[in-house]
């Protein structure tokens, strides 16, 4: 799909499998299988003042699978005419972001963690940090 067709329709909560037992749970995340694309490159943000946001940017061929490996926030995906936010907040559930939309993480709980696994390693000029050519790249 042409990243500048995605919507936020195209985003999705994914449910990961739980194993559990008496001494806690393990969710496995393969990549492929739990995450509908190769993992290629793993980072997390932690320590974020309250009231603060994060990402407020878009990209054109990376994609996300953003979990809440601790505490909770929220995601806002927008595609340039459609917003949607997402509450993440238990570490089996994570958000599918496609390329071609915009985020903006938001409303950390004290403690949070947010893990993110992309689909590519990291390359400056994928990232589109400013809304107004977002919405002219969508255009397209």
């Amino acid at each position: 799909m042409d990243s500048a067709k995605s919507t936020v329709f195209d985003c999705n909560i994914i449910h990961l499998s739980r194993i559990h037992n008496r001494a806690g749970n393990i969710t496995p995340v393969e990549n492929n299988i739990h995450v509908p694309f190769a993992v290629k490159r793993v980072y997390y943000l932690y320590d974020i003042p309250g009231g603060e946001s994060r990402a407020a940017h878009g990209h054109r061929n990376l994609e996300q699978f953003i979990v809440a490996a601790s505490g909770s926030f929220d995601i806002t995906v927008d595609d340039g005419v459609n917003k949607k936010t997402v509450q993440l907040n238990r570490p089996y559930l994570g958000l599918h972001i496609k390329p071609g939309i915009w985020r903006d993480i938001s409303n950390f709980s004290s403690g949070a963690i947010c893990l993110v696994l992309a689909s590519e390693l990291y390359n400056e000029s994928d990232y589109i940090r400013d809304y107004v050519i977002f919405k002219e790249y969508k255009a397209q």
